[in-house]
């Protein structure tokens, strides 16, 4: 099996080719460049550097959202085309699942939160499980303790600390929320290290083959990103409309 994972759903854009357990190539840069600049390049020189036959892929894995709407947007509709083109099925990737398997094994919870400004975040809680495979090894499987959603920093650091666990955060709202974190969370808990810290084409390739084993597939022309949330643009509209009771 050989998985194309892309991740452009916030300021990192990744992208990275999974085959058979193994990461072959990955190319991630976290730099000030919109992802319509950087996207396709960065896989042209991946797909140069493992001399990588794009026919050969099983499946595209897409980070899904939420996140940045303009970086969604991009990495949809760059792996649509692909999929088109290519006539492969998408597999669509929760960006917060996607995040969180950057920590696979990891005892205790997990908790993605991106930065959704507003004092909002988008965050989830998972763990990580153990199973016994049919061969006798220990499968790393990522369960949903919290579905991800957008809410307020305190409102989820509330629902943390009913779980009276050891939690792990990681994502681009640490920066912003971490002096927030430290002062008010009262339970257990630490930060990922700043090279898991961020999105991963990596993580999303891996994750999509355990989804695409499943047969959560989709078709290029029926993917659509999932946004949690309006626009900026969109709740101006509505609040307008209300305003002049439309």
């Amino acid at each position: 099996m050989k998985i194309l994972g892309i991740d452009s759903s916030g300021l990192v854009a990744s992208v990275a080719v999974w085959e058979d357990g193994v990461i072959l190539g990955e190319y991630t840069t976290n730099y000030k460049k919109t992802h319509s600049q950087t996207l396709l390049p960065m896989l042209d020189e991946l797909k140069k550097m493992i001399e990588l036959d794009l026919k050969t892929l099983d499946a595209i894995a897409i980070a899904s959202g939420p996140g940045s709407f303009t970086g969604l947007r991009i990495g949809s509709a760059t792996a649509k085309g692909l999929g088109f083109a290519l006539e492969k099925p998408l597999v669509a990737v929760p960006t917060l699942e996607g995040l969180a398997y950057n920590l696979a094994g990891v005892s205790g919870l997990v908790c993605p939160i991106l930065d959704a400004r507003r004092n909002q975040v988008y965050a989830g809680i998972y763990e990580f499980t153990g199973e016994k495979s049919p061969q006798g090894e220990t499968e790393c499987r990522l369960q949903t303790i919290f579905p991800q959603a957008a809410l307020d920093i305190r409102e989820l650091l509330g629902e943390l600390e009913k779980q009276e666990r050891n939690v792990t955060f990681l994502g681009d709202g640490v920066p912003v929320y971490r002096d927030l974190i430290r002062r008010e969370f009262g339970g257990s808990f630490s930060f990922a290290p700043s090279h898991m810290n961020a999105q991963r084409g990596g993580s999303v390739a891996a994750l999509g083959a355990v989804y695409y084993a499943q047969g959560r597939t989709v078709s290029a022309a029926d993917h659509r990103p999932e946004y949690l949330r309006m626009s900026q643009a969109e709740r101006e509209k509505a609040e307008k409309a209300g305003e002049s009771g439309e």
